[in-house]
């Protein structure tokens, strides 16, 4: 990880407090650890599940249960949020799956979660994101991206779209000027371990200046301490 990457997650002259950040794909492991690190550091956490078992006990201001690759559910929420006056300052997508093979069900399946649900939240959200004083926008990709196997070609291939759209939107708000920034984060099998990690990296989002991340790819398998 670069100098600068590391001094965008450990710099504490920002902070999460305060903050209304959604956290889509929360009902599992990593998502819960990401909304209890967000509540923890003051942040008023909405999480999304399309699941309602999945958010029960979860450390979030509010819940909600929709289905983030339903466009007229995600419009119809957010302008929910929009009319109680709730400026969102963050989406974390963590809304994803695995499943291995190469046929059109193996792909539709994944797409359906993977990028769909990307590409409906973030357009929802954009322009919300872009009048927060230092709005932020994450997704986690996969380090098998660098050396496919056939057997994985559409997942890869699907988080490498993730991946462009990621970079679309941080070109979108460079040219805009907004103090906004989109983040991918890299990682492995998320074990405990890269799930605490993927945790505090989401927490460090908002510890530096949105000019010094906007477009950043950072590797969670490298130390940022």
């Amino acid at each position: 990880m670069t100098a600068a990457a590391e001094h965008a997650l450990t710099d504490s002259s920002f902070s999460a407090a305060g903050r209304t950040i959604v956290v889509a794909g929360a009902g599992g492991a990593a998502g819960r650890a990401v909304c209890a690190a967000l509540t923890a550091a003051g942040a008023n956490v909405i999480a999304l599940s399309s699941r309602a078992g999945s958010l029960t006990g979860i450390a979030a201001a509010d819940t909600a249960v929709i289905d983030a690759a339903d466009a007229q559910q995600v419009s119809s929420w957010a302008e929910d949020l929009r009319g109680a006056g709730t400026q969102v300052d963050g989406l974390i997508h963590l809304v994803g799956g695995w499943r291995a093979g190469v046929s059109d069900d193996d792909w539709e399946w994944l797409e359906h979660r993977v990028l769909t649900t990307l590409r409906v939240l973030s357009r929802e959200l954009r322009d919300d994101l872009s009048e927060s004083t230092e709005g932020r926008l994450a997704i986690v990709s996969a380090a098998s991206l660098a050396s496919p196997r056939w057997g994985m070609a559409n997942y890869v291939a699907l988080k490498a779209a993730a991946e462009a759209w990621v970079q679309a939107l941080a070109n979108g708000w460079r040219v805009k000027g907004t103090p906004t920034a989109a983040v991918t984060f890299v990682a492995e099998q998320l074990d405990d371990a890269m799930i605490e990690r993927l945790a505090a990296a989401c927490v460090g989002l908002w510890t530096v200046s949105h000019s010094e991340l906007n477009g950043a790819v950072l590797d969670l398998r490298e130390s940022v301490a």
